[in-house]
């Protein structure tokens, strides 16, 4: 009997049936088959802590047994309050407000929304443009969708009926390239601001590592060059720490690399370690107090049913406490440490005629193919040898959970390299 569910990037007239999750513990995940597999994906990069982590799973039991969910609309409660606090305490200095949602996209959406209502309450309402990066990927709802790569993205099917936003040359330089190597890529970001600066209201940036656009390295300098460019055009700096939140660069947000904050940061994914759908939209006290007046339009009119869901908040508060009790940053370099020997500093593997490039991240790692046609059969090899990988266009990557040990990660290694015949 065919599945009634409509699965995701998926082509329904090639599309064979997915295999069937029944359980997991751990970096592994079961299937009704009897098979388990090693998830070097961290499922689409939420994961942190693995499956059936005792400490948030009890969480969840625990607040389920108090207060599932009540409306935060004229309401508040205690999980919420607290996981507001937290979030103020370990993101960057200046970010003392919190707007909950429930998902990644979401959260931008809000991120956006914020950013030109602050600019039409300043007096300014002719800048109702954003400005984002080529290589960019923010979410997949419409307001996402426009400031997305409107060439290479997955969502040109709709550049028509979307908004018209300005974007910016993808940044070259990467993750270690000194200040001298970074200033082309800042001088095309200022032209774009020079020419358009009187109606862009935000610049938005997935800082340090554009995930789903290729998993593109850029450096700390070029976060700090374009803080200085939205402060000289008076332009708000939005991240989008969806994917780069919560350690996935090495440290516990990518803005900590750079030593500087945004006007207003979104984050989700880690945020509850993926145990359920929960986003939070910070911003700074400048960005909140143009809300405060006795005009109509100072209310901020967004309000999505499940924001601040009290389940979703204490878990999430569980997960933090799990990450900073337990030390995942020196995990993450461990795993890091793995990750450059076995992939970067393989000769072999980046010499290979079809490899383009390997890049290496905190606990993130891509082997860039010349073509896509070079990962064709990549995933099934992948699960023969017991690891569940998912490449996209031309990248294979591993994205993996922190508890993966050290040995598991080089078995994930281990199958990448030899599913590209290396």
């Amino acid at each position: 009997m065919n599945s009634p569910v409509w699965h995701p990037y998926a082509h329904l007239k090639t599309q064979r049936p997915p295999p069937r999750v029944v359980g997991g513990e751990g970096a592994h995940f079961h299937l009704d088959s009897g098979e388990t597999l090693l998830d070097a994906t961290c499922s689409w990069w939420c994961m942190i802590h693995g499956y059936a982590h005792p400490r948030l799973v009890a969480a969840i039991r625990e607040q389920a047994g108090e207060l599932c969910h009540v409306m935060l609309g004229g309401l508040t409660h205690e999980p919420a309050e607290r996981l507001a606090r937290e979030l103020v305490r370990i993101t960057p200095p200046g970010l003392d407000h919190v707007f909950f949602s429930d998902s990644g996209s979401v959260g931008m959406e809000v991120a956006m929304k914020m950013a030109l209502q602050y600019h039409h309450l300043q007096g300014k309402p002719e800048k109702r443009r954003l400005l984002s990066l080529m290589k960019a990927y923010h979410g997949d709802t419409l307001g996402c969708m426009a400031v997305c790569d409107p060439e290479e993205g997955m969502h040109a099917l709709f550049n028509d009926a979307l908004p018209r936003h300005h974007f910016a040359p993808a940044p070259r330089a990467g993750f270690d390239a000194e200040p001298e190597a970074v200033e082309n890529d800042l001088d095309g970001l200022r032209r774009v601001l020079e020419r358009h600066h009187r109606e862009i209201a935000a610049l938005t940036m997935e800082p340090l590592l554009q995930a789903a656009g290729g998993l593109n390295m850029v450096s700390p300098h070029y976060l700090r060059g374009a803080r200085k460019l939205c402060d000289e055009f008076d332009v708000l700096l939005i991240f989008d720490e969806v994917a780069t939140g919560f350690g996935r660069t090495g440290r516990l947000f990518a803005a900590d690399h750079a030593g500087l904050s945004p006007d207003i940061m979104v984050l989700s994914k880690g945020l509850t370690g993926g145990y359920l759908g929960h986003a939070a939209t910070l911003a700074t006290g400048r960005v909140h107090e143009a809300f405060i007046g006795d005009g109509p339009l100072h209310a901020f009119m967004h309000g999505p049913t499940f924001m601040g869901n009290p389940l979703a908040c204490r878990v999430a508060l569980e997960s933090l406490a799990v990450f900073e009790q337990e030390d995942y940053l020196g995990r993450i370099e461990r795993l890091n440490g793995v990750l450059r020997r076995e992939l970067l500093e393989d000769e072999a593997l980046r010499a290979h005629p079809a490899v383009a490039e390997v890049r290496v991240l905190g606990a993130t790692a891509v082997i860039e193919m010349r073509d896509a046609a070079s990962l064709a059969g990549v995933a099934d090899n992948a699960r023969r040898q017991g690891v569940w990988l998912r490449p996209f266009g031309r990248w294979l990557y591993t994205m993996p959970a922190y508890v993966t040990s050290e040995e598991e990660l080089r078995h994930i290694t281990r199958v990448m390299k030899a599913s590209i015949g290396c």
